[in-house]
């Protein structure tokens, strides 16, 4: 700080922001969370007259190709669905509250115990835990634990060590928040400076190889049980008729890496793949200073001649190694470069 601008007046406007930011991220999660409560209670309404269970399936089928036609890709007929199961799962009005984001529900939609449910509803309103925090204390069964436990406050304390706390500009990288307003997602959002560097050069290199490969997308988004995962690249390789998933870490490789790379192949080979088309290709990357790790992973129907076939038409691991390596000296020298003007 400087003799104009002293902590005390900076921590003042930083609150200003600070409070109107969390003004904007209620108001648009209530307006969604209300909105989708609304179109459940309708589904419901429409379906109650009618006792064949293949009526209330058409109902959400075609409703959802109108929705998406006007809409946008965020009314699938399985988010349909969760809307509907919203407006059953708590059908007063009452239980909707501006703390608490379409997320959070989903989350809570889950929890098959109703006294469970509200214990955790309430204290997500009265710790502020994000979704994340949420999502960590049901698959730890904090409620059970809580009820059985001597130690309640150091239970009650844990999540804050595990979890951070949710933030207002959190609300520019929720994707249903996204969806509802009809925006796209800047995959920026998801990336850090190095991490954009390094898959901006990993793209450019893979296009200029000459081996087949066509861009596909960049932060590939799907969701599972309301979690998004997100692959870095993908692209398609027209040679071997099949799409390759790329990931980087740039912190150690570990086996939950490996594992998550496998869910991504699994999901295309079920999920994606066209008539003809050969399984999926995954390629993890992994790079730091010292040491650079490339893992490919295939998908558990390839067979051997695939197998020994994409290593043809795919860059090897020191084609792979030595542009990551390229990578970061380019981002180092941006850098220097940087701190030099300054």
């Amino acid at each position: 700080m400087n003799e104009l601008v002293d902590p005390s007046f900076y921590n003042q406007i930083k609150e200003i922001l600070a409070t109107a930011r969390q003004k904007v991220y209620a108001t648009a999660n209530f307006a969604m969370v209300e909105a989708y409560w609304n179109i459940g209670k309708r589904i419901v309404e429409r379906q109650g007259g009618e006792a064949r269970a293949e009526y209330g399936a058409s109902l959400i089928s075609e409703l959802s190709k109108l929705m998406t036609a006007d809409f946008g890709k965020g009314f699938t007929a399985s988010n349909l669905k969760n809307m509907r199961q919203f407006y059953l799962t708590f059908p007063k009005s009452y239980a909707l509250r501006s703390e608490l984001s379409w997320t959070h529900y989903r989350l809570l939609m889950r929890v098959e115990s109703e006294q469970a449910r509200q214990f955790y509803l309430d204290e997500c309103l009265k710790s502020a835990w994000s979704t994340r925090q949420l999502e960590r204390q049901i698959n730890s069964f904090f409620y059970e634990r809580l009820l059985s436990s001597q130690k309640k406050e150091e239970v009650a304390a844990e999540i804050h060590a595990l979890e951070p706390a949710k933030r207002p500009e959190d609300i520019i990288r929720d994707p249903y928040v996204l969806e509802f307003l009809g925006l796209e997602p800047n995959a920026a959002f998801y990336e850090s400076d190095l991490e954009q560097a390094l898959i901006d050069h990993l793209q450019k290199f893979l296009l200029e190889l000459g081996r087949g490969f066509s861009f596909v997308s960049r932060q590939k988004r799907f969701t599972f049980d309301g979690r998004h995962f997100y692959i870095d690249l993908v692209f398609y390789n027209y040679i071997l008729k099949c799409f390759v998933l790329i990931d980087l870490k740039l912190g150690d490789l570990t086996h939950q890496d490996l594992g998550q790379m496998q869910m991504y192949v699994n999901y295309y080979t079920r999920e994606m793949m066209n008539d003809g088309d050969n399984p999926p290709i995954g390629m993890v990357l992994c790079s730091d200073k010292s040491e650079t790790i490339v893992k490919y992973t295939l998908s558990e129907q390839n067979t051997q001649i695939f197998a020994s076939k994409y290593k043809l038409y795919l860059p090897t691991e020191a084609e792979l190694r030595s542009e990551l390596e390229c990578g970061y000296r380019l981002m180092e020298n941006k850098i220097y470069s940087i701190d030099n003007k300054e």
